[in-house]
């Protein structure tokens, strides 16, 4: 027995039919009846607050504390712990002692093990305590789980991962003093980085004050030359050509006017990308985004649809690119724009979370357009998402995707099947 189910047990009132009656008894054979059961503390002190419990003929009002045996009370010396003197009544799984407050006055206690219902308690044991699975806890029972439950979570929890990605939103915020074009640039540039380079990318973005960004953008490869120069890339040049040599002059020379770092703190890398993803490539077409919309914030902000994010962002890296993946080694002529599924996780990762926070920030509700626009997006192809589909074949798009993310992530890997409204129909299955 773990204190977790039955946390659930009293928070969800999943006492048999003694929940429903006035047959709920403490170990002095006094009647209680739960009124509320309170307010679930995740925090240190007792595990539920403002509980409202009947007792025999009194109401009362107070906390909750919840226990494996009544002894723990002891374990844990709430007798000597003020926190705990406004606990009303103590619910275990197993009575063994009685217990008293910090004035010494006896708490009721409400025993649990007769009273839960069998089938509840073997699907939790098959549930979490299982360990046949290859992928998640629930594998065996996920095909049966009920369109409704599922669609209806996955979009609860999809909100869940926005709002975390919001939080770094308001993080970027406060460093760039209110600046959504900015903060706009730094969550472009980190998902520019991929996750190989996603941290030296916003380093970039964030070490180079953005009114510098407006005025260079005006001026043909100077940003790029910026880019390169404060990435450290073009120390690794070999050999120079006309190119490289204009870029290292125009860096330089910015490098002085605007007092520009030489160098990151985190290394820029190329080991295991694909080509298109080296970070010569990433940081080119990033320059050509914001030669081409200086002011991209209130373009991305007005746009709606997934087909005017894909316009705005219909950009190629510079001439020089065409025939290079890095400096020195020319290949074959060919365009590098940015392809549509690259576009798809910009979206996903950078554009919304920026759209969501500012409609925050403005008081303004746009989840029924984000929605709209999340599902519009295609699927994700990863391990996680191939999993889930193995499971139950759905018509996968983003939001259905980026909610099996967080669930695997978030709860799944965490076994925090209680807190999932997936674990709870499965648990609560006759």
């Amino acid at each position: 027995m773990k204190e977790a189910l039955l946390h659930y047990l009293w928070k969800f009132r999943k006492l048999g039919n003694a929940a429903t009656s006035q047959s709920l008894l403490t170990t002095s054979n006094e009647n209680i009846e739960i009124i509320n059961p309170g307010i679930h503390n995740q925090l240190s002190g007792p595990d539920f607050f403002n509980a409202q419990i009947r007792i025999n003929e009194q109401l009362w009002a107070g906390n909750v504390e919840i226990h494996i045996s009544s002894s723990d009370w002891y374990v844990h010396s709430h007798e000597q712990d003020s926190a705990f003197s406004n606990v009303i009544l103590h619910v275990v799984w197993e009575a063994d002692c009685e217990v008293y407050d910090i004035s010494n006055q006896p708490i009721p206690t409400l025993e649990l093990k007769n009273i839960i219902d069998t089938q509840l308690l073997a699907n939790y044991q098959k549930l979490l305590e299982s360990r046949n699975y290859k992928f998640i806890n629930c594998e065996a029972d996920f095909a049966n789980v009920s369109e409704i439950i599922l669609q209806n979570w996955l979009e609860r929890i999809y909100f869940e991962r926005l709002e975390r990605k919001v939080k770094e939103v308001e993080r970027l915020l406060k460093l760039q003093t209110g600046d959504w074009e900015a903060v706009l640039f730094a969550m472009l540039a980190r998902n520019f980085g991929t996750v190989v380079n996603a941290d030296a990318f916003e380093e970039l973005a964030i070490s180079i004050p953005f009114k510098i960004i407006r005025k260079l953008a005006g001026s043909k490869n100077q940003l790029e030359a910026v880019f390169l120069g404060v990435s450290g890339l073009l120390n690794t040049i070999g050999q120079f050509d006309a190119q490289t040599e204009s870029w290292i002059k125009d860096f330089t020379f910015n490098r002085g006017k605007f007092d520009l770092k030489g160098s990151l703190h985190h290394s820029i890398q190329f080991f295991k990308l694909r080509p298109l993803n080296f970070p010569t490539i990433r940081l080119s077409q990033l320059a050509a985004l914001y030669e081409k919309h200086t002011t991209i914030f209130a373009l991305i902000n007005k746009a709606k649809t997934r087909e005017e994010l894909q316009a705005l962002f219909n950009i190629a890296t510079s001439t020089y690119w065409e025939t290079h993946y890095n400096f020195n080694k020319i290949h074959s002529k060919r365009l590098k724009k940015l392809t549509p599924a690259f576009v798809d996780l910009l979206i996903i990762n950078s554009i919304i979370p920026v759209k969501f926070a500012y409609a925050k920030a403005q008081g303004i509700s746009i989840e029924d357009d984000l929605l709209d626009l999340i599902t519009s997006l295609p699927n994700e192809k990863n391990s996680i998402v191939s999993g889930f589909y193995g499971l139950k074949p759905l018509n996968f798009n983003a939001m259905n995707t980026q909610a099996f993310i967080e669930l695997k992530k978030k709860y799944c890997d965490l076994n925090r099947c209680l807190a999932c409204q997936i674990g709870n129909s499965i648990l609560n299955k006759s």
